[in-house]
């Protein structure tokens, strides 16, 4: 998988994230004479710590780390004049390498609700089963047994977990299941299972589990450090790719361009960020952008880089008991660190093989809580939610571990101590951004990029509300210390919502923190100052009729050209109530499948 000097392949793809990994993976297996090339701007991944051993995953979000991308939207009033920063994964394997490895899957009707040809729910469980090997328990339907990512419950049980879980199952009345990722149960408290190999303890990214693996298809190449410049076409067909040494990756490389020829496709695959980006760079998008960047249209598709989609999450720390198992000292490089790798080494087990997030809830609001949120939320909950009893408004979860927002460090000031965190986030905000190729004032290549993050009113409600909830379970967990009071709202002086240390618990049955109109608005701010996103973008090159802006049709076409489809998150035309990793996992199935299909290969 070095560089030889070739110019000539079958298929280029034109990105080497989760889905690329995938679809390149699935077609050198189905036709090894395929010679198939992934051009990745980032490095190779290759058993390097910092993506195979699961405990060092946010290590990532460094603000020094050359393993993500930082994208900096444009700063937003709804969010008190903040630009907020949105990272992707950027390497071979994408965000797969780099994300939190929670498994968590969409319900069956988020795909049903995509309206599109073949990407029914019931053609896309088999896939579903096809990609992954539940170790978890056996013989469940929609789960597969068989696949080349594994799924399990990591290699150490944290007890923060139980704690989660028995204050759910009580205080907060809701019932228990061993499984919410089934395709449809909702609003049960369950265990949180992972992206981890429950033998070998390593993550189970895209990168090594389709790509990797195939080392010895000499037709098979991934070439990191290439930025793609554009997509070549004769007349409208797509015959290669232009790329250069990526100056990020590869910063003393030369900087001239080469080509990659498709003989019979490219695949644009660069992301919600990425790919929006290579189509217009290529003449394909709206005439305002492309005139703005002095670029010739190819085929007018204004869905080009609109429809942004993700999630909005939030952070929230507690202080926690001394005894309390959380990944705090692993992350500060303390002692346990070398006990604990050499337990991964001999046996794949020990907090090596965690990620802190042994627990959640996808949560949906009873009558009760319905009532005491804000009623900017009622029209959302009737017209979305309330006839749809598999759909989450947002998933409740508690981290072992201290964990920084991205727009607020707090690690300098924080003693080195246990501390758990409250997490919560949003599965279908309604407010959409976009996300566009830009040539900045001094000719300098840029993005420009707006997240519409809380732009519609309903979308800050469900946040609000699930603050104070996290904060009433927090409080009755057994570990719970306190607020770590620089990373909770700002309450007025004096109020009975102010933050601060405590000796224990409370009680299950003791009265809930009574909020004033002043703490409310306090809470209000604190989201605006700090939501972020869930590493969940999405939607930019929406699978959609071109008469609604869409950008690929069912078999990912790109409208107005041929031999060139797109495949990865930006597709998903809707959100999806998930972590992303599993559906592009999926979206990669069906796009190998789709490719094989077209070119006659058997895909069995």
């Amino acid at each position: 998988m070095s560089h030889p000097i070739l110019s000539e392949f079958d298929i280029v793809f034109a990105g080497g994230g989760t889905t690329a990994c995938v679809v390149a993976g699935r077609l050198a297996a189905y036709d090894p004479s395929l010679r198939i090339l992934v051009l990745e701007a980032g490095q190779h991944t290759l058993n390097k710590p910092i993506h195979v051993q699961p405990y060092q995953y946010p290590f990532n979000q460094a603000p020094t780390s050359t393993t993500v991308t930082f994208n900096i939207g444009n700063p937003s009033p709804r969010l008190n004049g903040r630009a907020p920063i949105v990272p992707c994964g950027r390497g071979v394997g994408g965000s797969s390498c780099v994300n939190s490895m929670v498994y968590t899957r969409a319900p069956a009707s988020d795909y049903d609700d995509w309206g599109a040809n073949g990407w029914e729910s019931d053609n896309l469980i088999p896939l579903m089963k096809k990609l992954e090997t539940y170790e978890v328990q056996p013989d469940r339907p929609t789960h597969g047994y068989d696949g080349p990512i594994k799924v399990s419950s990591g290699g150490f049980k944290m007890g923060i977990s139980d704690e989660f879980i028995q204050v759910g199952t009580t205080y907060h009345k809701r019932q228990y299941a061993d499984d919410t990722d089934d395709l449809e149960t909702c609003n049960t408290y369950s265990p949180w299972r992972k992206y981890i190999n429950g033998t070998t303890g390593r993550r189970s990214d895209a990168a090594h589990h389709y790509v990797y693996n195939q080392a010895h298809n000499p037709n098979l190449h991934v070439w990191d450090g290439k930025h793609v410049k554009r997509i070549i076409f004769e007349d409208k067909r797509a015959v290669g790719v232009e790329f250069t040494s990526d100056p990020v990756s590869c910063s003393d490389a030369d900087q001239s361009s080469s080509t990659a020829r498709a003989l019979k496709l490219v695949v644009v695959s660069g992301g919600a960020f990425g790919s929006p980006g290579i189509l217009e760079r290529s003449g394909i998008g709206a005439e305002a952008v492309l005139k703005r960047c002095g670029i010739e249209q190819l085929v007018n598709l204004p869905g080009v880089g609109e429809n942004y989609q993700d999630h909005n999450l939030v952070f929230v720390p507690y202080l926690a008991a001394e005894e309390a198992v959380t990944m705090d000292a692993l992350w500060r490089g303390e002692s346990i660190l070398q006990e604990s790798l050499a337990q991964w080494n001999s046996s794949g087990k020990s907090l090596i093989a965690q990620n802190g997030l042994d627990s959640k809830i996808k949560w949906r609001p009873d009558d009760e809580e319905l009532k005491a949120m804000d009623p900017v939320f009622q029209p959302r909950w009737k017209e979305f939610f309330q006839d749809r009893p598999d759909k989450a408004v947002a998933i409740f979860t508690a981290f072992a571990g201290y964990v920084p927002p991205l727009s607020r460090q707090l690690s300098g000031i924080l003693a080195p101590r246990s501390y758990i965190s409250a997490s919560y986030y949003t599965l279908y905000p309604l407010s959409v951004g976009s996300v566009h190729f830009n040539i900045t004032e001094n000719g300098k290549e840029g993005m420009e990029f707006t997240t519409g993050f809380l732009d519609d009113p309903s979308d800050i409600v469900p946040l609000d509300f699930g603050y104070k909830k996290t904060r009433e379970i927090f409080r009755r967990m057994a570990s719970y210390r306190g607020e770590v009071t620089a990373g909770h709202p700002d309450f007025p002086e004096g109020s009975a919502a102010a933050c601060r240390e405590a000796s224990g618990p409370v009680d299950l049955d003791a009265p809930d923190i009574v909020y004033t109109a002043e703490d409310d608005e306090a809470i209000n701010r604190f989201h605006r100052d700090i939501v972020q996103t869930a590493w969940h973008s999405l939607g930019t090159c929406a699978m959609k009729s071109e008469a609604d802006q869409g950008v690929v049709d069912a078999r990912l076409n790109v409208y107005g050209v041929s031999n060139l489809k797109v495949a990865d998150m930006s597709i998903s035309p809707l959100n999806v109530g998930t972590n992303t990793y599993s559906t592009a996992l999926l979206i990669g199935e069906r796009a190998a499948m789709i490719i094989a299909e077209d070119l006659g290969i058997n895909c069995i």
